[in-house]
């Protein structure tokens, strides 16, 4: 195969030769052969160490795997402080594992595949081992985080996990 330079190339075992009957009489010769079962060799060598390397032949991480006991007890509450929307969350874990400390997450409406999504609201999911997670859908507006007003309380004693989710107020276009 002729390359850029004008010569010929043998693609196969990397020569380069400067006529076409140089490389005619190259691919029948003893060199391209011993050039074509060394890159065999070689390529076979690398297939063996890549599938070594692949995720196929490695152990598994070890799913942690617990028997959900239901949903846990839980209480909202809406009020409005000062023109703000305010909901406090309380989520009563009275069953949850020793050391663990309940979480939550905000999700997007397209993050979620239980409903179909609406860009007007987001979920709020809540998970405690061994419960099952509860999500609820509230409005997709931004939440106020500074200040302490999204702030977490996990009550080890009473085993009660509670959350206040303020929103920023809209602003007005109008004036």
């Amino acid at each position: 195969m002729i390359n850029h330079l004008g010569t010929y190339e043998c693609k196969l075992c990397l020569t380069l030769h400067t006529n076409e009957g140089s490389y005619l009489a190259h691919t029948q010769g003893k060199k391209h052969q011993q050039n074509l079962l060394r890159r065999k060799a070689r390529e076979g060598k690398d297939l063996n160490a890549m599938m070594h390397m692949t995720k196929q032949n490695q152990p598994k991480p070890q799913k942690h795997q617990t028997v959900k006991i239901g949903r846990p007890g839980y209480k909202v509450t809406r009020t409005v402080e000062n023109t703000y929307k305010v909901l406090y969350f309380e989520l009563y874990y009275e069953d949850i594992q020793p050391g663990f400390i309940p979480k939550h997450r905000v999700m997007s409406a397209f993050e979620q595949k239980i409903e179909q999504a609406d860009k007007n609201y987001q979920y709020l999911i809540f998970a405690g081992e061994p419960y099952e997670n509860v999500g609820f859908k509230i409005p997709n507006q931004e939440i106020e985080t500074q200040d302490g007003k999204f702030q977490p309380v996990w009550d080890k004693d009473k085993k009660i996990y509670s959350l206040r989710v303020q929103f920023r107020e809209k602003k007005n276009n109008k004036q």
